[in-house]
C-alpha cells in the first residue's frame, strides 16, 4: 500500500487510471444525523445534514426513533446534496457509505439506500469506517497534516488515539476501556439537569466558571483511557454536595462545569502527550464531535506551544457526524480500487486496525 508523505487530492492516484471526473456521493447514518455529501476530484461540493431533535425529550438517542427518522430524511437529504452539487446522478462514479460502527438500525437505512441507488446506477459501492472518516476529515481542506501524525478522535461513543502512517494506513494505539469522553460530558450534564446533548452547554458554562473542584484522574497504563470512574465520582460529588446544600448546583453550576471539562481535557491531553513522546511524532490532530469543545482545542494549542507540535483541528462542520468525511475516505478508497460487494451488511461494531 503506498504511503503518502504529503496528501494531494489532485495528484495522488494509487496506481488507478484517472477518469475525467471522479464524483462520489457519500451517505452517513451511523447515529442520529442523516447526512449526504458530494465530492468531485477531492473537492466537497455539498454537505447536507438533517438532525433529529426528538432525542432531546429522552436525554439521549433512542435507536428505534433514530432509524425511523433516517427513513424519513434520507431521500430529501440526498436529493438536496445532489442539487447543491449540480452533479447529475448519471455522472456519479461511486457511492460511499458508513458501514459502521454505529446504531444498527440507523446503519441499515443508510446501507440499504446506498446499495439500491448504486445498483440502479450500475456504479460501485465503497464501505467506510466511521471512525477512520473522522480522522480523514483533515484532508477535506487546508491545512492538511503530513504523515505520520497522531489523531485524538473523541466522540460520544469513542475515544481513540490513532497513528496515521498514510491516508489508508490508520492504526489505533490507544482506546477507551469503558466509556467515551463524549458520553461522560453528556451523562454529567444529565446529572446536572442539562438538556441533551449536554457537551456544548457544559463547554459554554465552563467558560464562565473556574475549575475549583477536583475530580480523580484514572490510573490507566499505556495509552488507553477510562472514564467510568470519573462518571461515578461526578455522581457522588453532586449527591454529597447537594445533601449538604440543596442549592449547591444552582449556585456553583459554572464552576462545576469548568471542573468537569478541565478534568476530561487533562486526561485526553496527557495521553496524547504520552503517545507523541512514545512514537516521536510532533504532528498532532484532533477529530470527532468532542473536538469542537473549546477547552480541548485550547488545551491542544497550549500543549503545542509547549512541546513545539504542529497541530491540526478541522472546521466545526467536519467535527460532528457528516457525510463530507465519508466522501473523503470514499474518494481515497476509490483511487485505490477498494470497492465493496453489494452483499455487505452494516456492522454496529466495526473496529479499526490496532497496533
Amino acid at each position: 500500500m503506498p504511503a503518502l508523505s504529503n496528501f494531494d487530492a489532485e495528484n495522488i492516484t494509487f496506481g488507478v487510471k484517472r477518469i475525467e471526473k471522479t464524483n462520489i456521493l457519500a451517505i452517513e447514518s451511523s447515529c442520529d444525523d442523516t447526512s449526504a455529501a458530494v465530492m468531485s476530484d477531492g473537492k466537497i461540493l455539498s454537505n447536507v445534514v438533517a438532525t433529529q431533535d426528538i432525542h432531546k425529550e429522552y436525554g439521549g438517542v433512542v435507536p428505534e426513533l433514530a432509524s425511523r427518522a433516517h427513513m424519513e430524511n434520507i431521500l430529501p437529504v440526498v436529493d438536496v446534496a445532489i442539487q447543491k452539487a449540480k452533479i447529475p446522478l448519471e455522472e456519479l462514479s461511486a457511492i460511499a457509505l458508513t458501514r459502521g460502527p454505529g446504531l444498527l438500525g440507523s446503519l441499515i437505512v443508510g446501507t440499504g439506500f446506498a446499495k439500491g441507488l448504486a445498483l440502479s446506477l450500475d456504479i460501485p459501492l465503497i464501505e467506510v469506517n466511521h471512525m477512520e472518516a473522522h480522522v480523514l476529515a483533515h484532508f477535506i481542506e487546508e491545512p492538511k497534516p503530513e504523515f505520520p501524525f497522531l489523531c485524538l478522535t473523541v466522540s460520544g461513543g469513542h475515544t481513540q488515539i490513532v497513528l496515521v502512517k498514510s491516508a489508508l494506513d490508520l492504526r489505533v494505539v490507544g482506546t477507551t476501556r469503558d466509556d467515551a469522553a463524549g458520553e461522560t460530558f453528556d451523562k454529567a450534564g444529565k446529572m446536572m439537569g442539562l438538556a441533551y446533548p449536554a457537551g456544548p452547554m457544559i463547554d459554554k458554562l465552563a467558560n464562565e466558571g473556574n475549575p475549583v473542584f477536583k475530580f480523580p484522574i484514572p490510573s490507566v497504563e499505556g495509552l488507553d483511557f477510562s472514564f467510568s470512574g470519573l462518571k461515578t465520582a461526578i455522581l457522588y460529588f453532586l449527591r454529597d454536595r447537594q445533601a449538604e446544600d440543596s442549592n449547591f448546583l444552582n449556585t456553583h453550576l459554572n464552576d462545576i462545569c469548568s471542573s468537569i471539562q478541565t478534568t476530561i481535557v487533562h486526561i485526553l491531553i496527557e495521553k496524547l502527550k504520552k503517545a507523541a513522546k512514545e512514537y516521536d511524532i510532533n504532528n498532532v490532530a484532533i477529530a470527532g464531535g468532542v473536538s469542537a469543545n473549546s477547552g480541548l482545542r485550547n488545551g491542544l494549542i497550549e500543549t503545542a506551544d509547549e512541546l513545539d507540535w504542529n497541530t491540526f483541528i478541522p472546521k466545526f462542520e467536519y467535527c460532528t457526524d457528516n457525510a463530507a468525511m465519508i466522501a473523503m475516505s470514499g474518494y481515497l478508497k476509490y483511487l485505490d480500487g477498494q470497492f465493496a460487494p453489494h452483499t455487505i451488511k452494516p456492522m454496529a461494531r466495526f473496529p479499526m486496525a490496532h497496533i
